[in-house]
């Protein structure tokens, strides 16, 4: 294939590789067998060639993406450049910004804390506990 040439269809472990969605084509190979994306509402296989215009749905643990491919590639592209192969749905995106910004929300609410604690606030939580109370 020469470069100037335009690719008709390509499988789509390798294109969720090529648009950053999965770090290794085996990672993508393995969520497509694991049912976690489908192509236009349907189970598929990881060589299952995808042409432009079909409708991919992705589920990575806790986020949703329901995408258009727009243009396909042979090789793994530069964030930028990946992001123009495909078109997210508006509501798709606006779920995924709902459900961050709940998490930052839960996250904040429930600090973290940092394991177990040392002597020094082990003795703190002890005279915290046995205090008299006053009757």
């Amino acid at each position: 294939m020469n470069k100037g040439e335009s690719l008709e269809s390509m499988r789509l472990d390798k294109w969720l590789w090529c648009t950053r969605f999965y770090k290794t084509r085996a990672l993508a190979a393995t969520a497509i067998k694991g049912h976690k994306v489908s192509v236009n509402n349907q189970a598929i296989k990881a060589a299952k060639n995808i042409r432009i215009g079909d409708i991919v749905e992705i589920r990575k643990t806790p986020y949703q993406y329901t995408i258009t491919i727009l243009k396909l590639a042979q090789n793994r592209l530069s964030a930028t450049q990946a992001a123009l192969l495909y078109d997210e749905d508006k509501d798709s995106m606006q779920r995924r910004e709902e459900l961050s910004a709940q998490m930052k929300a839960d996250a904040a609410s429930f600090p973290r804390t940092r394991g177990r604690p040392t002597k020094r606030d082990r003795r703190e939580i002890i005279r915290f506990t046995r205090i008299p109370k006053e009757e």
